[in-house]
C-alpha cells in the first residue's frame, strides 16, 4: 500500500489564488476520471526532503498513451492542451498559468512506464489527494539533466541525504542499465559533497558500479561506441559540435534513446539563446 510523506508548506502560499484554483481544477478532472498520474518536480522534492522553492508550473507525470485522453478532458474544461515535444513533454495552459505533462525525459531515455505506478506516497496539493513520483524515479529523471544553465545534481544529493536508506537500490541499478555511469558519477559526488555521510551509499552499490569500471577500463570500446557523443543525453547545447562539427554521432540517435531526428530537431531548434555580451566599454566590461 502507498505510504504518507510528510509535506513541506502548501503549494497555495507560492502561486496566486487563480493559478491554485487552475491546478486543484486540474487535478480534480484527472483523479475523477480515473487518469493515472504522479506529481514530481518541486512539489515532490518538498516532500521527500523539505526544501521547498518557487516554481512556475506543476510537473505532472503520465503515461504516453493517456495524454489524449488528458488533453481532450482539459479541453472540455476551457483549456488549451500543446504536444509540445511529441518524445517527452506536453502542456495544458490556462491564461499564463500552466501544468507540465511529462511522459519521458528529454533525452529520451527514461519513458514514464507501468514501474512508477507502484509504491507511490500519498500526498495532499490544495485539498486534492495525489500520488507522488518515487524517490528512484525522481532520481532517474534528474541524473541526465546537466545542461550550462541547469544541473540537477543538487537535488539528487539532497535526495540521496534524505532517503538513501529507504531506497530500492537493487530497482535503481536496473533502472539506470547502461547508463551506470551516470549514476555512479551522482553516487561519487555525493561522497564528496556530504564526506561524513558516505557510508548512507550501500557497500554493495559502490562495489558493483566500481567493478564494472574495472571491467571497462581493461577492455576496448565496442566498434558502435567508438564515435559516438553520449553529452547529448547530458545536455542538449553543450556537445553539438562534437556531433554537428566534430563527425560523433548524437547518443540521442542511438538505440540508448527513443529520439527521432526529428525530435533533436526540434529540441535543439528551441534552446534558448545566449545573452549577448555587454557591449565593450560600459562597466560590466573586462579587461
Amino acid at each position: 500500500m502507498p505510504s504518507s510523506t510528510a509535506l513541506a508548506p502548501s503549494i497555495e502560499e507560492e502561486v496566486p489564488p487563480h493559478v491554485a484554483d487552475f491546478y486543484r481544477r486540474s487535478l480534480r478532472v484527472l483523479r475523477d476520471a480515473g487518469i493515472p498520474f504522479l506529481v514530481g518536480g518541486a512539489f515532490s522534492l518538498a516532500c521527500y526532503t523539505g526544501i521547498r522553492r518557487a516554481t512556475k508550473d506543476l510537473d505532472l507525470f503520465i503515461l504516453r498513451e493517456d495524454f489524449e485522453r488528458i488533453a481532450q478532458r482539459m479541453r472540455q474544461r476551457g483549456w488549451r492542451t500543446e504536444l509540445t515535444y511529441p518524445h517527452w513533454l506536453a502542456k495544458v495552459y490556462d491564461g499564463d498559468a500552466f501544468i507540465d505533462l511529462i511522459f519521458n525525459s528529454g533525452n529520451g531515455v527514461t519513458p514514464v512506464d507501468a514501474r512508477w505506478f507502484h509504491g507511490n506516497c500519498r500526498a495532499e496539493i490544495l485539498g486534492v489527494p495525489v500520488l507522488v513520483a518515487n524517490v528512484e524515479d525522481c532520481l532517474l529523471s534528474k541524473a541526465f539533466i546537466m545542461e550550462r544553465e541547469r544541473y540537477d545534481g543538487g537535488d539528487i544529493a539532497h535526495l540521496l541525504l534524505a532517503r538513501a536508506e529507504r531506497l530500492d537500490w537493487a530497482s535503481l541499478l536496473e533502472r539506470f542499465g547502461a547508463h551506470w555511469r551516470v549514476l555512479l558519477s551522482h553516487l561519487t559526488l555525493f561522497g564528496y559533497i556530504y564526506p561524513g555521510e558516505r557510508h548512507r551509499i550501500p557497500d554493495w552499490v559502490m562495489a558493483r558500479l566500481l567493478d564494472r569500471l574495472g571491467d571497462e577500463m581493461h577492455g576496448p570500446p565496442a566498434p558502435a561506441q567508438r564515435r559516438v557523443c553520449a553529452g547529448t543525453l547530458l545536455s542538449r547545447g553543450q556537445y553539438l559540435h562534437d556531433v554537428e562539427q566534430a563527425g560523433y554521432v548524437d547518443g540521442r540517435l542511438t538505440p540508448a534513446s527513443g529520439m527521432t531526428a526529428n525530435d533533436v530537431a526540434v529540441w535543439t531548434r528551441d534552446i534558448e539563446p545566449a545573452p549577448a555580451p555587454p557591449p565593450r566599454g560600459t562597466t560590466d566590461d573586462r579587461e
